[in-house]
């Protein structure tokens, strides 16, 4: 499970993460988490652990396959993502915009979807089905935000270009990270490894990273370019 936890959205989330875990597992975390905050702690546990320096990783079901496989190139995407979205926030915070929250959440969220991507349906157990479960209400909180920013912003009759200053642009990069995790996701869901959901959050995620763009750059008074074919 280290893989989950080494998301940049881990203190948000520790809560939501939690709950997937035995009560167990969740006694033997939170130890984790205040030995490494205790200084006078001698026995803090390393964040290495060598057991992927030949090449193979471990999904959550405890299959070993090697680090190209395709599941781990969908939950190298999730994280980037994550990173990405990450960092568009703190330019976002900068600026005072109000929606940072919702960049808290769907951090949040990216985190169950790895859960999710990183259990095979084919060797997963029902245990495992039960603490990775991915359902489509952060779809439905996603299309909401979008309908109520597009009813502020200009209608688009031009393709625009990732720019509208910092927190705009930031935010255009991340949601090209997306479409990547998107499209990595794809054969994965279509396979029936991973439930389908995940894929329309990401699909809808994109969408709502575009919206979301171009409402910061509204709000900050910054001019959004506007595509030209080059003379």
């Amino acid at each position: 499970m280290a893989l989950f936890f080494s998301n940049p959205s881990l203190r948000l989330c520790v809560k939501r993460t939690a709950r997937k875990l035995s009560d167990r597992q969740t006694r033997e975390t939170s130890f984790l988490w205040r030995s490494y905050a205790a200084e006078s702690d001698n026995k803090v546990p390393k964040i290495y652990t060598k057991t992927g320096d030949k090449g193979f990783s471990s999904t959550f079901t405890g299959e070993r396959r090697p680090k190209e496989d395709h599941i781990f190139e969908a939950l190298g995407n999730t994280d980037e993502l994550s990173s990405a979205i990450g960092l568009a926030r703190e330019f976002c915070i900068e600026k005072g915009h109000t929606f940072t929250h919702q960049l808290d959440k769907i951090q949040c969220v990216l985190q169950d979807v790895g859960s999710n991507i990183a259990t095979p349906q084919s060797s997963a157990r029902e245990s495992h089905i039960t603490r990775t479960k991915f359902t489509g209400t952060p779809i439905s909180d996603l299309e909401g935000w979008i309908d109520a920013f597009t009813e502020e912003l200009p209608p688009l009759t031009n393709f625009i270009l990732p720019s509208g200053g910092k927190s705009s642009a930031a935010l255009h990069i991340a949601r090209t990270v997306c479409r990547r995790a998107e499209r990595s996701v794809a054969p994965i869901v279509r396979s029936g490894e991973a439930n389908p959901d995940v894929a329309r959050f990401l699909n809808r995620l994109s969408d709502y990273l575009f919206t979301v763009a171009r409402y910061a750059a509204l709000k900050e008074n910054n001019k959004e370019i506007i595509y030209k074919r080059p003379e």
